[in-house]
């Protein structure tokens, strides 16, 4: 009988353990994890990752809303996950559901952007960051905005954070303001004492190389209970991320080649590069309001490479335009900008060439280029003969770089543009140019029908 009693006793104690047991699992589903905004729901991934991803970014967000750090964010993953439901998260204060589906999301790190104006006191930051779990690392590097003066070139500034909790990182990526008046973020190089194993570095969506963008307006939204800027809108944000990438000009190889041709400082030379930086704006602020794309082409895209500076003896901006980007609007907006149209050589079809004048002798060509299936070229036309000259250059991409304070495309592989137009010899400076036999790659490319000259061969 005492056997017995005994087994009861031990049963009951079993059945009362694991009644709590459930009513703990019950409490903390139902109303601790309802209350700390973490329901989430099934993303792909594990129940405990989605839980750490949401719980650092929380953390985060409370780390630097207790420093008065503004920050948006910028990671790629949840903008496009976020702009399927723009309008729903935009008309909800309290987001578009009690479900986490965007900071939930399968991945290994949350990427914030930061202004650097906006905030300067790091040392507390990473000491409130220590206490509440993170490690962090720092990212510097040279600024680029002072290579172009000996006395400040190789300060360096800092270009990213990366603020780890558990298995989750956040990259807070800082952003400068140029004179071009842009946004320009700096590549991600790590010093040879760095852990490299910290994060994975690969994955990283910011800091494969420098890239420039337009400032963006910001919008204050809540999504997974979390009050967090994001772009306004996140689409553009993206397509302008696609296309990033940013070129700085070569400093130091200009001060090389200032130091074998001293630079022009004549009156003459003063006044033309005056001239020639306010015609390109002009023509910048033309192009972009139609949303044409263009790239510094010819003499002004060597002047870029070479000396960091509009050539004084060239005595023309060059722009080239592929051709899929012609509009009809072109020369009509460009005479109402107070250009009048000087030349128009070929069609839409073959060789189109436009010459704009502006002030004083100073002109703006704009040739349009074609591509083809292993090469581009661009067309050249001889009025007083009807001539036609093709250019060939190899195929490119587009970078953004930033000269005579615009921001401004140039072709990524540079150097093989460059010395497809000028040679081998591109760095040693001609004052001689005949456009006709001097190019590189300029070829023969028949002859007009005159039948067609009215329409072809046309100067005002």
């Amino acid at each position: 009988m005492q056997k017995i009693n005994r087994n009861v006793v031990l049963a009951l104690l079993s059945l009362t353990s694991l009644v709590f047991l459930l009513f703990q699992l019950c409490y903390y589903k139902f109303y601790l994890s309802q209350k700390n905004g973490a329901a989430f729901s099934k993303v792909g991934g594990s129940q405990s990752g989605q839980d750490t991803r949401w719980h650092v970014v929380r953390k985060f967000l409370g780390l630097i809303s207790s420093h008065n750090i503004p920050v948006y964010l910028i990671d790629p993953l949840i903008l496009g996950l976020v702009d399927k439901d723009i309008e729903q998260i935009r008309s909800s204060p309290d987001g578009p559901s009690p479900e986490c589906k965007y900071f939930c999301a399968p991945r290994d790190f949350t990427t914030f952007a930061l202004l650097d104006k906006t905030w300067k006191h790091e040392v507390g930051l990473f000491r409130t960051a220590e206490k509440m779990g993170f490690q962090w690392l720092k990212i510097i590097n040279k600024d680029p905005r002072l290579d172009g003066m000996d006395d400040l070139s190789g300060m360096e500034i800092p270009l990213h954070y990366i603020f780890k909790l558990a298995s989750h990182a956040i990259h807070l990526v800082v952003f400068y303001e140029r004179s071009g008046n842009f946004l320009w973020h700096g590549p991600l190089r790590l010093k040879q004492h760095m852990d490299r194993k910290f994060v994975p570095f690969r994955k990283l969506h910011f800091g494969r190389y420098p890239g420039a963008y337009e400032k963006p307006e910001l919008l204050l939204v809540s999504i997974d209970d979390l009050k967090v800027q994001i772009p306004k809108n996140p689409s553009n944000f993206l397509e302008e991320m696609s296309h990033s990438r940013f070129l700085e000009c070569r400093y130091r190889e200009a001060r090389a080649f200032f130091q074998l041709y001293p630079d022009d400082a004549s009156l003459d030379a003063v006044e033309f590069r005056k001239k020639a930086k306010s015609l390109l704006h002009l023509a910048a602020l033309t192009l972009n309001n139609l949303g044409v794309k263009f790239w510094l082409s010819s003499g002004t895209c060597l002047g870029w490479y070479r000396q960091c500076n509009v050539i004084p003896h060239s005595k023309d901006v060059d722009l080239g335009i592929f051709i899929r980007d012609y509009k009809a609007d072109i020369i009509p907006a460009f005479q109402k900008a107070g250009l009048p149209l000087k030349h128009k050589f070929g069609k839409v079809e073959d060789s189109l060439e436009l010459s704009f004048q502006g002030e004083d002798d100073v002109k703006l060509d704009i040739f349009f280029f074609y591509e083809e299936d292993d090469h581009i070229w661009n067309g050249g036309t001889q009025a007083k003969s009807g001539k036609k000259f093709k250019y060939l250059f190899p195929k490119f991409t587009l970078c953004w770089t930033e000269f005579v304070e615009l921001k401004v495309h140039v072709p990524c592989e540079t150097l093989q543009y460059v010395e497809a137009n000028y040679g081998p010899e591109w760095k040693v400076p001609v004052k001689t140019w005949d456009w006709k036999s001097s190019p590189f790659n300029v070829q023969d490319n028949g002859v007009w029908p005159i039948d067609e000259w009215d329409n072809v061969i046309q100067i005002y």
